[in-house]
């Protein structure tokens, strides 16, 4: 004997009425309207059953002409309206909650009003709900601070928490949670987000939620944001319970602020913690950015196959990461092989990536043409396909092709940017335009950056123009005080014009301010392990090994004529010094660690956090002959190739 059907079994199971998938539409939805006069349970569900399958103008139909709604069905329908981002229903569900003398005082659905016009940012109308709900429950106010802190709204949100504290409103870890993205929000700029977020965590510790997963979490992802990297790795390390977000964050932490090698280390610990702790898509996606980052292929390639095994190919954020990582280590086919199988659900993020990847390795030609590709399939660009199409211009050298494309940028309704003049400077700088890249930026409608004038130091490192460089640097002084890099750049302008006093005066300066240069730090992955090498000058027998390995090479190259560039070298040493602190660059100890542990015919992949120096660029190009060996270098302007003696970016970088 069967048991007896309950009322939604006999309703979506009645015989002439079948729901499955080889019935036509039309026909299902005469269906459901012969059932909407069953009785007001009947009708309920069927609001409910319409809008679980996308039948929302249909759904709003019949709400109009029920007689008593229940909350499932306000729920379904507000929910559905965010997903849909149909804000139409939501205010027609908004009025008929106003007239509902049951439910128009149900905290509840206020909630739920308040979460679906944050989705579909509206947020006057959310505030309208938020003020005139009769019944303020926590978790009406949580979805407020949610709301303000989804729209920027910093200042409000935390306004709000405050206000919570006065009304005696005991707040939960949600509210604290809300409250650390409004400190990230607040445009305040009298008082930091730094100090805001360390005031929040402070005041969540002394109410006992400082440990609680949601907040701890929050706040690792807070400080990944700030570049406090070792707040963040405390409030992990205390994290009674970590749960897969938990580890996503840290790990996207690492990923974001330049510290790849730990960001693969803690995804390798985290599979080796807990069975039951599965990487969701978010962490996928953060260990590919870490790949590509230190140029671990090997890494990489592993992990491609567990985004196949486990089904997150089907997801298009993780096969633009995955293609990104490819192009990032140089492996461009199989970078644009990724690209044509995520075909049509191709979003500006799959174009962007493959326009840079492009540019990167200096195929500028290839990544103009891509970008008119993306034109013709209707894609917009946006802010950063214009930064990776102009880069790419600017590393092969297009210059009349460059300046077409920014001043297209009005034609797509894209407004240019420091970064996109920056882009432009570059360019005209790197060609020799240097009075062009200076017009240019007199002409600019907003304040030059550090990266504007930048740029224009680099170019004119590139040609030895000392008047444009301190021109530069009279603004880069001023902006960014405390970056070494400014003056060591400045210094080794001078040091080449055999400007010898300029150069005294500018080290004084780095010691009075006791400023430090960023190391130069390269990494290279062996067998799918990561090792980082960083510019030594001290007498440890494996760095020995390596720089006297490197010393065989620079002795044969002299026999060929080679001197080594000890311009950068700014000490006030001997010449025969200099050469030696030179065999100690950071890139030069990783190719010989390549040619030592890596077997003949194998590709010696190397990423450097700096810009290649030009020494570090002969040696390397004369090794790749001599040792018949592939060796890619990617700094941080671009990758470069050398094979047989040549380097792919045919010494214009």
């Amino acid at each position: 004997m069967s048991a007896p059907a309950s009322p939604h079994t006999s309703l979506l199971h009645l015989a002439h009425c079948p729901f499955g998938p080889g019935r036509p539409r039309r026909a299902r939805l005469r269906c459901l309207a012969s059932l909407a006069g069953a009785s007001p349970a009947n009708e309920n569900h069927l609001i409910q059953t319409l809008c679980a399958h996308g039948h929302l103008s249909r759904a709003a139909a019949l709400l109009q002409g029920l007689p008593a709604p229940t909350q499932r069905t306000y729920e379904s329908l507000l929910l559905a309206a965010a997903r849909a981002g149909d804000a139409a229903l939501a205010a027609a569900v908004h009025r008929r909650l106003e007239s509902d003398p049951v439910f128009r005082s149900d905290p509840f659905l206020s909630t739920r009003l308040i979460d679906a016009y944050a989705t579909l940012s509206a947020l006057p109308a959310a505030r309208q709900v938020f003020d005139e709900a009769p019944v303020k429950n926590i978790f009406v106010w949580n979805a407020m601070l949610k709301a303000l802190a989804l729209a920027d709204h910093g200042e409000e949100a935390l306004a709000r928490l405050a206000d919570m504290g006065r009304l005696g409103v005991s707040v939960d870890s949600y509210s604290y949670a809300h409250g650390l993205k409004a400190c990230i929000a607040a445009s305040a700029s009298h008082v930091p987000a730094s100090a805001r977020v360390r005031e929040m965590h402070a005041h969540a510790i002394r109410r006992g939620y400082g440990l609680h997963t949601h907040v701890a979490t929050t706040l690792i992802d807070c400080y990944a944001k700030l570049g406090t990297v070792t707040y963040a790795e405390r409030v992990f390390a205390w994290m009674p319970e970590r749960t897969v977000v938990s580890w996503s964050a840290m790990i996207g932490c690492y990923a974001k602020n330049e510290r790849p090698g730990d960001a693969i280390e803690l995804f390798q610990e985290m599979m080796a913690s807990d069975a039951d702790t599965v990487p969701n898509s978010i962490t996928i996606v953060s260990v590919l950015h870490a790949c590509a980052g230190v140029n671990a292929l090997g890494q990489g390639k592993v992990l491609h196959a567990y985004i196949l095994r486990s089904g997150f190919d089907s997801l298009v954020s993780v096969l633009n990461a995955l293609m990104a990582m490819y192009m990032k280590c140089g492996c461009l086919e199989v970078g644009r092989h990724i690209f044509n199988l995520i075909g049509r659900r191709r979003n500006v993020v799959s174009w962007n990536s493959l326009i840079s990847g492009y540019g990167m390795h200096g195929f500028g030609r290839e990544s103009v043409k891509v970008f008119e590709e993306m034109i013709k399939e209707g894609v917009s660009p946006n802010i950063i396909t214009f930064v990776s199409v102009l880069g790419a211009c600017s590393h092969a050298g297009l210059v009349e092709e460059g300046k077409k494309l920014f001043e297209s940028m009005i034609e797509y309704n894209v407004t240019p940017r420091a970064e996109h003049y920056a882009c432009m400077v570059d360019l005209l700088g790197r060609a020799g335009r240097l009075d062009e890249a200076v017009e240019l930026i007199q002409s600019m409608r907003i304040g030059p950056s550090p990266q504007v004038w930048g740029s224009l130091l680099g170019a004119c490192r590139i040609h030895g123009h000392v008047e444009y460089a301190e021109m530069a640097c009279s603004h880069l002084f001023d902006l960014e005080p405390r970056n070494a890099g400014n003056y060591v750049l400045l210094a080794d302008i001078y040091a080449r014009a055999k400007l010898q006093n300029q150069v005294d005066v500018l080290k004084e300066l780095l010691e009075e301010h006791a400023l430090e240069k960023v190391p130069g730090c390269s990494w290279i992955e062996v067998k799918k392990k990561l090792y980082s090498f960083v510019s030594v000058d001290n007498k440890n027998p494996q760095m020995e090994e390596l720089q006297a390995l490197i010393g065989e090479f620079v002795t044969q190259m002299k026999n060929e004529g080679y001197v080594p560039d000890t311009g950068s070298v700014l000490y006030d040493i001997e010449e025969e010094e200099k050469e030696r602190i030179l065999l100690g660059h950071s890139e030069k100890l990783a190719v010989a660690f390549g040619l030592i542990n890596t077997g003949r015919g194998e590709v010696i992949r190397i990423t450097k956090n700096l810009r290649l120096c030009q020494d570090c660029h002969s040696v390397t190009k004369f090794i790749s002959k001599f040792t018949e060996r592939e060796i890619v270098v990617r700094d941080v302007n671009r990758f470069h190739q050398f094979r047989d003696g040549v380097c792919s970016c045919r010494d214009y970088w």
